[in-house]
């Protein structure tokens, strides 16, 4: 049986504190055929100390300066030679060592399948064992977009010939480029080529580049209902539902230990 390649892309810039746990994370992955490309924005702090020292276990690696996050996603897109595409941000970690291999078993047992993607943990910076946030997704269904649902970006696996179909990240939209290009995926093809694997994918520390301030979350709410209206799926209130469902995934892991 064929067992799809993996291709994980990692950004980072200036992220030494964070960047060997999520190298860590993805060596300790139980499925081997992975591609890890590293694209570096030309950081000053030892994250290209740390980088060389994993060197033997990355395919590509390339340190330059870039327009940002997207930007960087988007080189890191076009080096992808693997059958799917996935990230793995340098503030972020697999929650399970076997969490690659259980998607790689989605894709080799269902061809018709485009993305998968699952659940999010959001957990504090300073002690990872804690969750603060647990983003729990659902089964696609193209009414879930007026009511502001997606899946969590870290969270998504797809196809590489998607790339070829709806091109990359749009980098006119500094923060929400994630949403955006999920919705271009989400509306191309149909619901059951999306399949919700209802496990821990990821786990992403706070204080993200969307959440660190209020500047930062009024300037993504301000690029979200751009992109609501780009794609017809809305107006105010597609926003407000989209805000709104964040409240409920504090509720329940609000300081909670993960098992270790």
């Amino acid at each position: 049986m064929h067992t799809p390649k993996i291709s994980i892309v990692t950004a980072t810039y200036n992220n030494h504190q964070t960047l060997e746990e999520t190298f860590q994370s993805l060596r300790s992955q139980t499925y081997q055929n992975i591609e890890h490309i590293v694209i570096d924005g030309a950081s000053t702090d030892g994250t290209l100390e740390i980088i060389s020292r994993y060197r033997t276990h990355i395919s590509v690696s390339i340190s330059e300066k870039d327009s940002g996050v997207y930007d960087a996603l988007n080189k890191g897109l076009m080096c992808a030679t693997g059958d799917v595409v996935g990230f793995l941000h340098a503030d972020d970690t697999f929650f399970s060592p076997s969490t690659i291999e259980q998607i790689a078993s989605v894709f080799t047992a269902n061809a018709n399948i485009i993305a998968v993607y699952g659940d999010l943990y959001y957990v504090d910076r300073a002690n990872p064992q804690k969750i603060i946030r647990y983003w729990q997704s659902q089964p696609f269904s193209p009414d879930l977009l007026k009511q502001g649902w997606m899946p969590a970006h870290p969270t998504l696996f797809f196809r590489r010939n998607v790339i070829d179909e709806i091109g990359l990240f749009n980098t006119q939209y500094q923060i929400a480029a994630d949403y955006e290009y999920m919705l271009r995926m989400l509306r191309r093809y149909p619901p059951p080529a999306f399949y919700y694997l209802p496990i821990v994918i990821t786990c992403m520390k706070m204080g993200g580049k969307s959440n660190r301030s209020i500047h930062h979350i009024l300037r993504k709410m301000k690029e979200d209902y751009r992109i609501i209206k780009h794609h017809q799926i809305g107006g105010f209130f597609t926003l407000l539902r989209k805000n709104l469902s964040k409240l409920n995934q504090f509720i329940k892991p609000l300081g909670v230990q993960r098992s270790k």
